[in-house]
């Protein structure tokens, strides 16, 4: 038993980085290497930002935004009960930008509530998701509008998200995850999107049809995470959701371990949310592309904790002076080291077309792909009780960091 426990630790990284670089290269061939969908309609657009407290971020966020190239949209910032100035900052950029509107709430009561209330508010019916921390290149709407409009198969699109880019690069946690965005999540993204169905639109950069949204319920306000939970229910009622790799936005990360901890433990905690709530995917052969990302997400799980296991056994074994049983991890760690090095080549140069800077960032990290796979096994690990827990209250954010701006 215990050789299948090991066989499993190592070889479920090695086929899921082959799995992510030969769909990150189809999707390439496929969608990447052909011309984007032409803007042939240009629709309003209203861009939803959800603030709390973010007096520090908002204006460069609101300033970026107002430079965007697409001709007709909106810009309508929602302060969830900030404790600090952000209503005031956002109230003196109200005189400032003829596109933007301001929605002043008392009392936080989450991102999932200010992008409902956001949605009532708006005049369109493409809903554009932005962090306030956050802002999309001047031509980003040019490529996911598009998307809804196309004659041929625009009215299945539900949701669209774009390509998250790191803008703060000073430290080395900053270009980890740099790093980490393009090898790994943008690649799994990609894959995914080939099998048909996304785990999650980011929730830093997606657009959505009104119409989806309220044929699905809107987003969970129950959720800790609120672009998975809406994703999933986009995709139970059919709705197409895709990647616009093109679509740029540019976002700050967490520069200090404790709030990196943080974020990805609740990204951690949305997964098993979604393991918890949508378990009925099963129930229906129409569902089969969904029970793919379904049963990944649990595969990932049992090995976190096999992962723990040896590790375990490992550390007893070199306690006990047996050098011989650390001889195989060591040549495996090699191997692994290989497969995630062509994983990063291949996505340095899949993404280095969005990021010219990508490489010259990314190479102190080139080892990093490696390191993912135990950093998210701790993680998840961390996150297990949630997959029990259930939230019975509205799910309220606190102050992420925010990175050195």
């Amino acid at each position: 038993m215990l050789k299948l426990i090991e066989e499993f630790v190592f070889w479920y990284p090695a086929v899921m980085s082959v799995t992510w670089v030969i769909g990150g290269i189809i999707f390439y061939i496929c969608n990447e290497k052909r011309k984007p969908l032409t803007l042939n309609e240009t629709p309003m657009v209203s861009i939803l930002i959800p603030c709390y407290n973010e007096a520090e971020t908002i204006e460069k966020t609101i300033y970026e935004l107002s430079k965007l190239q697409y001709p007709n949209y909106e810009i309508i910032a929602i302060n969830d009960g900030s404790t600090d100035n952000t209503s005031e900052v956002i109230e003196e950029l109200v005189d400032r930008y003829d596109r933007l509107r301001f929605i002043d709430l008392k009392e936080n009561s989450g991102k999932a509530n200010a992008l409902y209330l956001g949605l009532i508010a708006a005049n369109s019916e493409i809903l554009m998701g932005v962090d306030s921390d956050a802002y999309l290149t001047p031509d980003a709407l040019n490529y996911i509008v598009p998307h809804f409009t196309n004659p041929n198969n625009g009215e299945r699109v539900g949701a669209v998200t774009g390509n998250p880019r790191v803008r703060n690069r000073s430290s080395l946690l900053a270009k980890l995850q740099l790093c980490e965005y393009a090898s790994i999540i943008s690649l799994i993204k990609r894959t995914q999107r080939i099998w048909g169905k996304l785990m999650t639109v980011s929730g830093v950069v997606a657009a959505f049809r009104k119409r989806a949204l309220l044929d699905c319920k809107l987003w969970d306000r129950d959720m800790i995470t609120e672009d998975i939970g809406v994703t999933w229910k986009l995709e139970k009622h059919f709705w197409d959701v895709r990647y616009e790799p093109n679509a740029l936005c540019m976002m700050l990360v967490p520069e200090s371990v404790k709030g990196l901890f943080m974020q990805r433990k609740r990204w951690a905690n949305g997964g098993m949310e979604i393991i918890r709530r949508h378990y009925d995917v099963f129930g229906s052969w129409k569902m089969r592309r969904l029970v793919m990302i379904y049963v990944e997400q649990i595969i990932s799980i049992v090995w976190a904790l096999c992962w723990l296991l040896m590790l375990v056994i490992l550390i007893i074994g070199l306690i006990r002076f047996d050098v011989w049983l650390a001889l195989p991890y060591i040549w495996k760690s090699l191997f692994l080291s290989v497969v995630c090095l062509i994983q990063f080549t291949v996505a340095m140069l899949l993404d280095n077309k969005y990021d010219k800077n990508l490489v010259r960032n990314g190479v102190v990290a080139i080892w990093y792909p490696f390191l993912y796979w135990y950093i998210n096994a701790i993680i998840v690990i961390c996150s297990l009780p949630s997959l029990f827990n259930r939230r019975k209250k509205t799910a309220k954010w606190e102050s992420p960091d925010r990175g050195l701006v």
